[in-house]
Formats: structure tokens, C-alpha cells, sequence
């Protein structure tokens, strides 16, 4: 027995999920969408974040094309200052709960089953929904088309699984245990041991140091050094779009002077376009995260960092690298970020978004994921087969290293171009909120606003270096489909 119906089923209410319905809405406005996710509330992973995590980006790049977040200012103070404030972890869960409780399920188009998982599908379109606390099943009959918005599968540290072993009586924790440190004083440790070389790691060096902990008293392991993208150049809004037509501009220039992916982050480096933590050691991971450079000035205060690859095992004041071993003080925390925000290798899922009477939701512009998704909920209400809507956005790979990157920059280049050609897709990106540039270009070409002569020459540029892109893309491509290959 059917117990609903509905155009759309959405697996996963986390920011793409509710991206692609949001615009969905109003392309399609016949259309019925449901919504299943594990979580009580929509947000997805943000539901399980410690409590200090941010948006490394503006927030004008995230959310929903329909909703602005509130109060977005520019910092005055901090390592920020100068540059447009960071929306907070529960600024963030509040921002898509007013999406879903103020936008979607007021339109009386939208159901929501939370803390319910999805179990599959029958040969008749059929989906079983089970209660994840009630255990109690649903079936829903989906008339046109499951939409997968879990192929991020994304890793926090509250909810990822260690892949190192921790000795009994080992003190352990994860980012969002710190803030409650306080109420335990007799437990704050002496020494701090950050595990793990990314973002969510970064961050909790910030904390550390911003709470007033001594950076002699903090350890790193740091089993990669990161690229990282110079937060002033990724700024919205007319007052910055100089600043962001010279990066693109020298991204450009970089890829026709260079040999490979990693010349291209020298040359950018030199320009102050991209950032690196430690000015002597040559990173080998790039996940797109964004730092200030008032961040970079204060990890870069933590001096006793490890480089003897990823943890194997932690003992109490030793930490194991398979048969290397690195003392550490007795008694010392050691925070675990080690979870993966994304998964960089090929996922067993990827492939194509549109197949049949399914869509697989994926980037097509890396690293914007809200942006893709919207664009991919534009092209399904007004495309009228899957080979020409797989054609304007075709699918690219969260690529992990300097020597990769140069394949997701030329498919964001190649997908770009298609879309500026097509003129419904064009006018699209005009208005969307969360296209990095085509709204503020819109309202200046409107206004005649004379900051516009600094596009002046891009289109040639993108001209002149589209050889070399793809001369680079295409040798990228191949390297990173050789390493993310499940033989390799």
C-alpha cells in the first residue's frame, strides 16, 4: 500500500538537498517534492559540527538561491578585518531551518520526513522510508524522479570512524568537546596535540590560540601541508570585483606559463593568490579552503609541527607512525580532525547527474556545491532529455592535489563557457545569488558603474589560455583517474 505520493524524492535535507529544491520551487511550480534525512533538523552535516565551526567563505557563495543570510557585514576586527564576516555553525542550521520552516514547507509543495532513512526503491517507483527512532515504514510512490543529495557524504569529526588505534587511559577528543573545557578546570591540559593537517585542524589552532593558549604548548601533526585560497580574493559584491577579476586573471596567466599543476601554485602563490602555512615546505593537498591571511600569520605561530605522515596509533606521551614513534609530553590532549570533509577520491556514485529517473547531485562548478545544485534544479525543469542536460553540466571531480587541479578548473571553465552560450542558462545566472559574479556584473552593467573596465580583457584572456587549460586539464584528468581508481 502507497501512503503518499510525490514528484521529487530528495535524499538528504543537508544544504544541497535543500538547494536544488529551493529552485526547483520556482522553475517547476507544478511540481511536489519530499524530503527524507536521518537528522532532526535540515542542515545535514552542520547538525553535527563543533560548535566554533564557520563558513570559510562568504556566505553570500552558500545557502539558497531565494534566501540571503542575515547581517552579512564586513569584519572591522580580528584576523578577518577588512573582509566580509564569517557565518557561524548555528548562524548556518538557522539559516536552512527558516529555509525549510519559512520557504519550503509554507508552499504547501513540500513534505519533510526527518530522522527517517531511505531504503530503496521498487521496479515501480516505490520508495521505503523507516523511521530511524520509531522504525516505523513509509512507502511513497515517486512519479518522476529520486534525487540522491548524499554523494558528498561528508565526514565531521563528531561522526567519523579513527583510523588509528588509542591506548587505554589516553586523553582523546574532538573539536567540539573544546568550549567545554571550562567547566572542568582541573582537566585542561598542559599541551595540546592537533591531529590532522586540514581546515577543521586549522581552525581548532585558531581556537587554541585565540582562548590565550601559548603556542609552545601546542603540537601539530601535519601528515600534508595544504594550499590554501587567499580569502580577499574570494569577496562578493561590487567593492571587490577588481580583486576577483585579478585572481581569475592570474590563475589564467599562471596556467599559460606553467607545466604542471604545481608550477600553476607557485605562480600563484607569488602573487598572494594562494597561501601555504609553512613557507618552506611545498604542499601536496589542495581542498579548496579559504584562510585569511591574518589566519596563516597566527598558525603560523605554532612552531613544534609533525611531519612523519598520518597517526597509527597513540600512546600515552608517544605517537606511533607505523614503525616510526614521536614523544609528546605526558598528560597531553590530543584533539582528533582527522575526518574528511568530502570525498576527493572517484566515488563509487559519480557519473553523470541526470540518469533516467534518477539524478545524482554533484559539482559542476568546483568547489560552489549549493550553486551546483541550484543550476541543477534549473536545467531539470527546462531541458527536455538527460544527454543535453548532462552536456550543459557536465559533472567534475573534487580533485585533492596541486598536480589534479588543473582538471576541475578546466571542466569549471569548460562548463562556464556552455553555460554563457546558452542563453536561458545566461539569464539564469544573472539573478542567481549564489553565481559568484553574474548578479554584481548584472546590477553594474545596469548602473553603468565604471568599476566594470576592470572585466576589461577576461574574455580574451579566457581565450588565450583556454589551450593551455586544457593542455594541462587533460594530463590532470589522467592523473587523477589513475590514482582515485579503485585498483590503484
Amino acid at each position: 500500500m502507497v501512503d503518499h505520493a510525490t514528484d521529487y524524492l530528495i535524499v538528504g535535507a543537508g544544504a544541497v538537498g535543500l538547494a536544488f529544491a529551493d529552485s526547483l520551487l520556482d522553475e517547476d511550480p507544478d511540481c511536489h517534492i519530499t524530503f527524507v534525512d536521518r537528522h532532526a533538523k535540515p542542515g545535514g552535516h552542520w547538525n553535527d559540527a563543533y560548535s566554533f565551526v564557520a563558513l570559510h567563505q562568504p556566505s553570500a557563495f552558500y545557502g539558497v538561491n531565494s534566501m540571503a543570510f542575515p547581517g552579512e557585514t564586513i569584519d572591522t576586527h580580528g584576523p578577518n578585518a577588512g573582509l566580509h564576516a564569517l557565518a557561524s555553525g548555528t548562524e548556518v542550521l538557522a539559516y536552512f531551518e527558516k529555509v525549510m520552516n519559512l520557504r519550503l514547507l509554507p508552499s504547501g509543495r513540500v513534505a519533510y520526513h526527518r530522522l527517517a532513512e531511505f531504503k530503496g526503491r521498487d521496479a515501480g517507483g516505490t520508495a521505503t522510508v523507516r523511521g530511524v527512532i520509531s522504525s516505523e515504514e513509509t512507502r511513497i510512490h515517486v512519479r518522476r524522479k529520486l534525487v540522491d543529495a548524499t554523494f558528498y557524504q561528508t565526514s565531521v569529526p563528531s561522526t567519523h570512524t579513527r583510523a588509528f588505534a588509542v591506548d587505554a587511559g589516553v586523553r582523546i577528543a574532538i573539536p567540539g568537546d573544546l568550549p567545554d573545557l571550562w567547566k572542568r578546570p582541573a582537566d585542561i591540559p598542559e599541551t595540546f596535540v592537533i591531529l590532522g593537517g586540514g581546515k577543521t585542524a586549522m581552525d581548532v589552532a585558531v581556537w587554541l590560540i585565540e582562548a590565550g593558549v601559548a603556542p609552545e604548548r601546542i603540537h601539530w601533526v601535519r601528515p600534508r601541508e595544504s594550499w590554501l585560497n587567499n580569502r580577499k580574493y574570494v569577496q562578493p559584491g561590487e567593492d571587490f570585483l577588481a580583486a576577483t577579476v585579478e585572481s581569475q586573471m592570474a590563475h589564467l596567466e599562471a596556467f599559460r606559463t606553467s607545466q604542471s599543476g604545481e608550477e600553476v601554485f607557485e605562480h600563484l602563490e607569488k602573487g598572494g593568490y594562494m597561501l601555504r602555512i609553512d613557507p618552506e615546505v611545498t604542499p601536496e593537498m589542495y581542498h579548496y579552503a579559504v584562510i585569511s591571511e591574518g589566519e596563516i600569520a597566527m598558525l603560523r605561530r605554532v612552531r613544534q609541527v609533525i611531519r612523519k605522515g598520518r597517526v597509527t596509533r597513540i600512546g600515552e606521551g608517544v605517537l606511533h607512525f607505523g614503525d616510526v614513534t614521536h614523544p609528546v609530553p605526558q598528560g597531553a590532549l590530543h584533539i582528533d580532525c582527522t575526518a574528511r570533509a568530502v570525498p576527493f577520491a572517484a566515488a563509487e556514485n559519480a557519473g553523470p547527474q541526470f540518469r533516467g529517473d534518477t539524478i545524482v547531485l554533484q559539482p559542476v562548478m568546483v568547489p560552489l556545491v549549493t550553486f551546483s545544485a541550484a543550476l541543477t534544479a534549473f536545467l531539470e525543469a527546462h531541458f527536455p532529455d538527460d544527454a543535453t542536460k548532462n552536456q550543459l553540466a557536465r559533472a567534475a571531480e573534487l580533485t585533492d592535489t596541486p598536480a589534479t587541479f588543473p582538471y576541475a578548473f578546466m571542466m569549471n571553465l569548460m562548463n562556464r563557457g556552455t553555460w554563457m552560450q546558452t542563453p536561458e542558462i545566461a539569464a539564469w545566472l544573472a539573478k542567481s545569488r549564489l553565481d559568484p559574479t553574474g548578479p554584481t556584473v548584472a546590477r553594474m552593467s545596469a548602473a553603468g558603474d565604471p568599476r566594470l573596465a576592470a572585466l576589461s580583457g577576461f574574455r580574451q584572456a579566457v581565450m588565450a589560455a583556454m589551450p593551455d587549460v586544457i593542455r594541462l586539464g587533460m594530463a590532470a584528468k589522467a592523473l587523477h583517474e589513475s590514482t582515485s581508481s579503485p585498483a590503484s
